[in-house]
Parts: C-alpha cells; structure tokens; sequence
C-alpha cells in the first residue's frame, strides 16, 4: 500500500481522537501507513483533496454540504464520525450560575473570528431561544485568544472559544457559562474525501475507521491526564494542568462519538444552522454528503 496523506486542517484540542490513534499506533496496527500534514486552514485542506494533494482530512461536514448547496456535483463526502457534538464555550469573568443565552443581551459578546461553524451553530440557538443575534453587541474581529484576555482584563463581558483557551483562562479567574455541547447532536468533524478517492484507496480508508473506532473507545474511558500525556507533544505550549482540564471537561460533554457512524441528527443540526444563518440555500441529502457504507464495510455492519 502506498502511503496515505491525511490533511489536518490546523491543531485543536478537540481533535484529540485523531492524535490518539496516531501517537499509539493505530493505523499502523491496522496495517496502513498515514502520514499527517497540517494544511493550516480548512479552505486550503479541501483544496488538497480536490487537486489530489491529499488522500483524506478531516475538518466539519458543513464542508461537502456547502460546497454541494452551491455546485451538486462536488465529489467530497464525509465518513467516519468523530466530533459529534459542539466544542465552543462561553466563558465570562467569574461564575454565573443559571445562566442563559438571554443574558448576552447587553453584555459586550466576542465571538470566534477563525472559522464560521460555531457562529452558525450559536446564532440558531439565539433564534430559537427568540434572541435576534444582530441585536448583540458582539465583537467579531478577534482571535480567541485575544477575546479571552479581553475577558479577564474586563473590555469584553464574555466570549465564544475552544479549548484550551477556556481551560488557561479558568486558572486565572475566568468562568464556563455556557457549553454548546448541551444543545446535543452536531456535526463538527469527520474524514472526508473525494469520492473516488474512496473508492481508490477503500481498503486503507476501512483500516484507518477502524483505527477511530479504538481511539474513539479508548478516549471514552481513559484518565484525562493519560489523554492529555498522549496528545502532548502535539500541544507543548499549553501546561500539563490545562490540557488535563481541557480533554476532562470535553470528555465529560460527550463530545466524542461513541462510533464512527456517522448521526443524522448531527447532520441535521449543522445543516438547519447553516440555513438559518443564510449559508445555504437549499437542503443537500444526507446520503450524497456522506458515506456512511463505507463505514458499515469497515466495522462489519
């Protein structure tokens, strides 16, 4: 076989499962050889894929669904879940318990500038919770990490971000308000593909889903701080403490699948918060955005 090149469209904490089956051998003990290149942006990971200069990545189903709403022919499709709930937090500068979507009213609000998804997913539970979010005073042209000093130093009330921001920004004062996550199913990261890349490379993509699935598993039960020593190397900017904190508080959201079958529920509050937010305009099926036979091949059902 020859080596697969995976796109990783920048580094996360809540990608942790892929780093999983990375540092503990998972692929090669399924008898594939990967090989990881951070694309650096998720636009520049799906260029990869369509000019053939990766095998595979993985980022947001919102991808294939967008770039099927505006051409139905694009060949990318998504397989093998992994994220199935919302990472984004709301921290403010000390506790605030009870506290509800409402009360961002009047509260000067930064929200994540380097990728749209959670600002999608967010501004539809605005509208459900009746909250218009243009009516919020919200910051938009700034970098997580700019948001949360902003929050401890008081200029910004309360801001959006991922971890490990909320986990440095807890150890020095601030507070989680809010946890996207507890809204339930939603579709944040998977493989995607071209599709005939999966057919080329079936037999590497099934090993490596069945590679997920034991990191996906090992991930569900283990220590945070054995996740965090894991995932480390990759992460040697953010303390020990924080890390552990980080990985424990997702863990205990749920926030990874337990299986790499991929959730129509997710699917379908991605794709409803894309519509609300006016990204999309139609409504691509389910079955043409992702592939989920390939994942019943690889896990025998």
């Amino acid at each position: 076989m020859q080596p697969i090149i995976l796109n990783e469209p920048f580094r996360a904490v809540f990608y942790a499962p892929f780093y999983v089956a990375e540092a503990q051998g998972l692929f090669a003990a399924e008898g594939v050889e990967v090989r990881r290149d951070t694309a650096g942006d998720p636009n520049k990971a799906a260029e990869n894929l369509l000019s053939g200069r990766a095998d595979i990545a993985w980022s947001g189903p919102m991808r294939p669904m967008l770039l099927r709403d505006r051409d139905p022919s694009c060949p990318l499709r998504s397989f093998c879940a992994v994220v199935m709930k919302d990472p984004f937090l709301i921290i403010g500068r000390g506790p605030r318990p009870g506290f509800a979507l409402s009360d961002l009213r009047g509260l000067r609000f930064g929200t994540v500038s380097e990728v749209p998804t959670p600002w999608w997913c967010l501004q539809d539970d605005l509208r459900a919770a009746g909250i218009d979010p243009d009516r919020l005073t919200r910051v938009t042209d700034r970098s997580m990490a700019e948001n949360a000093a902003a929050v401890l130093d008081g200029t910004l009330d309360a801001a959006q971000l991922f971890e490990p921001h909320a986990a440095l920004a807890e150890a020095k004062g601030a507070s989680v308000w809010h946890r996207a996550a507890d809204r339930g199913p939603s579709a944040y990261t998977a493989f995607y593909a071209t599709e005939a890349r999966i057919v080329e490379r079936a037999a590497e993509f099934e090993a490596m889903i069945r590679a997920m699935a034991r990191a996906l598993s090992w991930i569900a039960a283990a220590p945070p701080a054995e996740i965090a020593a894991t995932v480390a190397p990759l992460f040697p900017e953010v303390p020990a403490a924080a890390l552990a904190t980080a990985l424990g508080r997702y863990q205990a959201m749920a926030l990874w699948s337990p299986t790499p079958h991929f959730p129509r529920a997710a699917f379908d509050q991605l794709q409803g918060a894309m519509r609300s937010a006016g990204i999309i305009k139609g409504a691509p099926a389910f079955e043409a955005c992702v592939d989920e036979a390939i994942v019943a091949r690889a896990l025998g059902g």
